[in-house]
């Protein structure tokens, strides 16, 4: 996610995940390389070259693609798109996959920082530029790729999204590994489940979040509530409309805590005005797609609901915390064996914790919430697509199948913002003939995609598989020798 192509792409982004082990003769941890394990089970000679965990690179390439897939193809195919409030479709993983792999990289970029005061001032500057692009593209600026016009009143600023909670995880945990680090233990091999003692303190502030985030979440008092419509296609629109709560620990779309914390905070103008719940049963016929609404839907139906905010971003982090523990036993652990057990054992074990919670209906799966079940659930399966990758592409060598993931992945931020965020389509609707409805992507997508299969479900999913998707993995295969990790750590 960054928006100004290649260059802004590498100044953001110059991480090299590495295995710390490639880097025997090379020492002088300059920022642009910074770390360096050791993909095979044995040391190789001392070398000047580094290289990078490439199974990294394709796991971060393929949650991009996803947000593509999510974003292009979700309206058409509701399996795709996010669950409409309890459940977990493909889109639900994609933004705890981000985090796990913001996690993940965090132990290995700041592996050779030894001086703490630079390693935060990098973090700092990291974050304020995920900021600073979270509310230049979700913050109501940017209305790409159909709407050609731009600009937001900033009483309607949308504060909250994808990369800002991306830029809060990494900072809080980013901070927190490099306070908690310790420069003795950096290049010991450890076995087992001695990197949970090695890193003890990051899971006690783990545990802690956790212990805020359900009492805040079950303990808080949730009274009665209005907004005013303020969508204009809305018959409503403009009527003032009261949602009867006046409970405490519920997990329903109109009565929960997070959504409670978030319009006192933020400002119920400020919130995300389409959120999924609008595809609920209760409030439309045609879910789990949208439509119109039910006659007698009800109100908070039509209210705003901010699914990155600031209490669901509280219990986000500890998706973040779990990809650095994956850090971690590459950073500290040297065999292929020894990884892929610690790695699988605990995205096993996570999984079944949350397939357990949901199930046994303790606690649901809610994307929306951030709920425990789903942070296991989602940061479970993250662990176990890692351990796929790595041993496809760095333990068996197969790059070439996975190439263009690779290159998405490299040049990540680029890809997000020119395909994921519309800026690329938005640019080329400008250029239109007569019409606004009249441009290459509208023709492209119809005559090349929806007429050729006569049906719109199939077109829209294989215009964006291969006009989006394989497009910019070509692209970013161009720019292949300047990406350096063009995203989120």
């Amino acid at each position: 996610m960054d928006g100004g192509g290649q260059g802004v792409a590498r100044r953001h982004g110059a991480v090299a995940e590495e295995d710390p082990d490639r880097r025997h003769g090379d020492r002088s941890g300059k920022e642009g390389d910074d770390d360096g394990v050791d993909v095979d089970e044995k040391a190789p000679p001392p070398r000047r070259t580094s290289r990078r965990v490439a199974s990294l690179d394709v796991f971060r390439g393929l949650t991009v693609a996803l947000m593509i897939l999510v974003d292009g193809a979700g309206g058409e195919w509701p399996v795709i798109g996010h669950a409409p409030w309890n459940g977990c479709n493909l889109a639900d993983f994609v933004m705890p996959f981000f985090l796990f792999i913001v996690g993940m990289a965090i132990p290995l970029s700041l592996k050779r920082i030894p001086d703490r005061g630079r390693a935060v001032r990098r973090v700092v500057l990291r974050t304020l530029k995920l900021l600073f692009w979270g509310i230049l593209l979700q913050g109501g600026y940017s209305h790409a790729p159909d709407d050609l016009s731009y600009g937001v009143d900033m009483k309607h600023v949308r504060w909250c999204g994808i990369l800002q909670r991306i830029a809060l995880a990494y900072l809080v945990v980013a901070v927190l590994e490099i306070v908690t680090k310790n420069a003795k233990v950096q290049d010991q091999s450890s076995s087992g489940f001695s990197i949970f003692r090695m890193y003890f303190s990051q899971w006690i502030v783990a545990c802690c979040i956790l212990v805020i985030y359900l009492s805040l979440v079950y303990g808080i008092y949730v009274p009665d509530w209005d907004f005013r419509v303020s969508d204009v296609k809305n018959p409503n629109f403009g009527k003032i409309l009261t949602v009867t709560c006046g409970t405490r620990g519920k997990l329903s779309p109109p009565c929960n805590a997070v959504g409670y914390i978030d319009r006192k905070v933020l400002g119920i103008n400020h919130m995300y005005h389409r959120p999924a719940w609008r595809r609920h049963k209760d409030c439309t016929d045609d879910s789990p797609h949208e439509g119109p609404f039910k006659t007698d839907s009800p109100a908070w139906c039509y209210a705003p609901f901010e699914p990155e905010g600031l209490l669901s971003s509280l219990s986000a982090v500890l998706s973040t915390i779990i990809g650095v523990h994956y850090g971690h036993v590459l950073v500290h652990m040297k065999s292929h064996t020894d990884r892929l057990k610690q790695w699988s054992i605990m995205g096993i074990t996570l999984l079944i914790l949350g397939l357990t919670l949901h199930f046994s209906h303790a606690i649901p799966l809610n994307k929306q919430l951030y709920t425990f079940s789903y942070i296991c659930v989602t940061a479970g399966a993250a662990g176990i697509v890692f351990c796929m990758f790595y041993f496809l592409v760095d333990i068996l060598n197969l790059h070439y199948p996975f190439a263009p993931l690779k290159w998405t992945g490299m040049n990540a931020m680029l890809v997000y913002v020119m395909a994921a965020a519309g800026i690329f389509e938005g640019f080329l609707n400008g250029w239109y003939y007569e019409g606004t409805n009249n441009t290459l992507v509208y023709w492209v997508r119809k005559h090349v995609f929806v007429k050729v299969w006569h049906s719109t479900r199939v077109g829209i999913l294989l215009y964006v598989l291969f006009a989006q998707i394989l497009f910019w993995a070509l692209v970013a295969g161009l720019l292949h020798p300047c990406g350096r990790d063009g995203m989120w750590q």
